[in-house]
């Protein structure tokens, strides 16, 4: 073999042995260049690995409202606890105010109403009431003698106005009344004897003009108390909710805010990016 050939091989293989070198070299820039790559693919297809929003914010103000908001820094949380004992504190003072004229317009009509019957002190129903409110008298539940059932004809009566109202329902004429064994005239008595005053809960308030009107003025007032504490209860509700859905958005804000800060943050001006960002989420 010639010098001239051997020199010709040590060329080759000086010049491959150089293309290695440079080809490892490229190979390990690009693996180092491929990575953040990768991750910038990722990020900007909106997978994150950073965790979900934290449910103890908003659940926080659903149960007591503005919690939520202090346990994420947020002052205004002062406002929802404060607008909270408001409102409980007013709907403690409303229902108490209606339990106090329930029991003084119930009291006025055992003592006062009903003494002249001697019955046996019981509650009922608020339309029972209501129906004494309107009229002097309820009337006897029957004015017959016998076992037979006759309802009284005194219409001023709450127990007459009754029984007009069941004739002109059931008969073809009220003021002709059909005969006793009539279909009609059956119809008529079962309607009046559902809903008329029985012995037990009769009343008058007869030479009792002052005391009734009490009687109404406390019917009015417990009426009107329990109608504003609905209302305030509403209100209590409504700033549970508001309160919840407050600290929902906010921390959803907070964690869209977050996410955006890793896909255009930059190793020098990350600090500057995040806190434009989370200016114009928060905007």
């Amino acid at each position: 073999m010639s010098c001239r050939t051997l020199c010709l091989a040590a060329s080759v293989l000086l010049v491959g042995f150089d293309i290695s070198i440079h080809a490892q070299t490229v190979d390990r820039h690009l693996q180092y260049v491929s990575l953040p790559r990768r991750l910038t693919q990722a990020d900007s297809s909106g997978r994150s690995d950073e965790p979900s929003p934290n449910w103890i914010v908003p659940v926080s103000s659903a149960l007591i409202p503005g919690t939520g908001q202090l346990l994420s820094g947020h002052d205004r949380g002062i406002l929802y606890l404060a607008a909270e004992a408001f409102l409980l504190l007013r709907l403690w003072s409303l229902e108490a105010e209606g339990r106090r004229e329930r029991d003084a317009f119930r009291d006025l009509a055992f003592s006062v109403a009903r003494a002249p019957f001697r019955p046996a002190r019981r509650d009922t129903v608020f339309e029972y009431f209501e129906a004494m409110q309107s009229y002097i008298e309820s009337g006897p539940f029957s004015t017959g003698a016998g076992p037979v059932l006759t309802p009284p004809g005194n219409e001023s009566t709450y127990n007459g106005h009754l029984w007009r109202l069941a004739k002109e329902t059931f008969f073809p004429d009220p003021d002709v009344p059909p005969d006793t064994a009539s279909e009609e005239y059956r119809r008529a008595l079962d309607f009046y004897t559902s809903r008329a005053i029985g012995a037990n809960f009769q009343w008058s308030w007869r030479d009792a003009g002052l005391e009734r009107d009490l009687f109404a003025q406390s019917i009015r007032r417990s009426d009107n108390a329990f109608r504003l504490a609905t209302q305030y209860l509403g209100l209590v509700l409504v700033n549970h909710l508001v309160s919840s859905i407050d600290a929902f958005v906010t921390q959803r804000l907070g964690s869209q805010a977050s996410l955006t800060s890793t896909v255009v943050a930059g190793p020098d001006r990350g600090r500057d990016v995040v806190a434009r960002v989370l200016f114009r989420v928060e905007f």
